[in-house]
């Protein structure tokens, strides 16, 4: 243990906008810890999910900019640690991480990628071969890397981390601040979906699924809340609403924040999430459901059975199959026992496992790992 606190750059985007990624980072920074003191430089490539990982002219400057910020932070703070969420698999983003991480990681004695987004360490072979070299000096063998499940794909060890972790991420619990629904007689059931309304976050299969459901007889309401990824995708999925005569079961919330969002989920039944989402890699949504004891529905993809667990706190099923999502859900439909037992089991692994105290405290060990890695990278 470091006789004074471990000094760490953060550089990393925090909302706007909302993903996974930034909220966690935003958490991260939030936290109280006594072996650790965190600097931020703020990532501001993207303020909308509709321009994350797409090129813009503007997006150029922003990052010759927090280049300099980055060293200016660095002398100003004198941190010797810097710490950067790596892209996912995707060109626009990999590029930018070449340029940035090239430009900044010879001032700083050790790094830490925490892998938010996994599989970006198989993407050399995509690029043009004179841009690989450069590609393996910006992400070469990391002090640590930090993955947030252990089914996510081991990047770290593929660039050769010298520490590589598990960090679940963690959430504040927000139940008991907003009122709950308890479905009554005669009422629907409420099946919830939030996220970005993409196809690879599996809004179409869900769509089928619960088309299926309500041939079968089941009187079912589904909410989806979120942003549309673009307007061709949202055309085609509201002329499937229409075509399959669901128009009246069907309610886009649209984005909501706070005590608007968590009114949504604390008012649902069953959470239902069937990605495949290229980036996906813990499926915060899920914990957010878990919080508020809701049974889930969703895909045995990367790191999401690390939070849903088949048959305990709901189902995992393959990805793009719309009759199976739609046979989890009738199973939770007609039976009310098992929704509430799978969702208070839910509960139990939140508190046990997903809490922000917890997150803040793996956070706390990881980052100390650095203080024992001496030789430079």
């Amino acid at each position: 243990m470091p006789a004074t606190p471990l000094r760490v750059l953060v550089v990393g985007q925090t909302p706007p906008p909302f993903g996974g990624q930034s909220v966690m980072i935003d958490a991260m920074l939030r936290g109280t810890y006594d072996r650790v003191r965190l600097f931020h430089v703020r990532l501001a490539f993207s303020e909308d999910m509709e321009s994350v990982g797409k090129f813009a002219l503007r997006k150029v400057w922003i990052l010759l900019t927090t280049i300099v910020r980055i060293w200016i932070a660095r002398l100003r703070y004198r941190t010797p640690v810097l710490y950067y969420p790596p892209s996912g698999p995707n060109k626009v983003p990999v590029l930018r991480d070449i340029i940035l991480l090239n430009a900044v990681r010879w001032m700083f004695r050790r790094t830490v990628f925490h892998f938010h987004a996994g599989g970006v360490s198989g993407f050399a072979p995509q690029l043009p071969a004179p841009l690989r070299p450069f590609f393996r000096m910006a992400y070469r063998k990391p002090a640590l890397a930090i993955r947030t499940a252990p089914q996510n794909p081991e990047d770290g060890k593929a660039l050769g981390a010298v520490h590589d972790v598990v960090v679940p991420n963690g959430l504040p619990d927000m139940r008991g601040r907003v009122p709950e629904r308890e479905r009554g007689p005669g009422e629907p059931l409420v099946i919830l979906f939030c996220g970005v309304l993409i196809p690879s976050k599996g809004v179409r299969v869900l769509l089928d699924a619960f088309v299926r459901i309500v041939q079968q007889g089941v009187d079912a309401r589904l909410e989806l809340m979120g942003k549309w990824g673009d307007d061709d995708f949202k055309r085609e999925i509201e002329d499937a609403v229409m075509a399959n005569g669901v128009r009246d079961r069907v309610m886009f919330h649209g984005v909501k924040r706070d005590e608007e969002k968590w009114t949504v989920f604390a008012g649902c039944d069953i959470f239902c999430f069937p990605s495949w989402f290229e980036a996906e890699s813990f499926g915060l949504v899920l914990v957010e459901a878990m919080m508020f004891a809701k049974p889930v529905v969703t895909t045995i993809w990367r790191g999401i059975p690390s939070v849903a667990q088949d048959g305990v706190n709901g189902y995992t099923v393959a990805v793009r199959d719309p009759a199976a999502t739609a046979d989890r859900l009738l199973r939770l439909a007609h039976d009310p026992a098992l929704r509430q037992r799978m969702g208070l089991e839910g509960r139990r692994i939140f508190e046990e496992r997903f809490t922000l105290e917890r997150f803040h405290r793996n956070m706390e060990d990881a980052l100390t790992q650095c203080a024992n890695t001496t030789k430079k990278e």
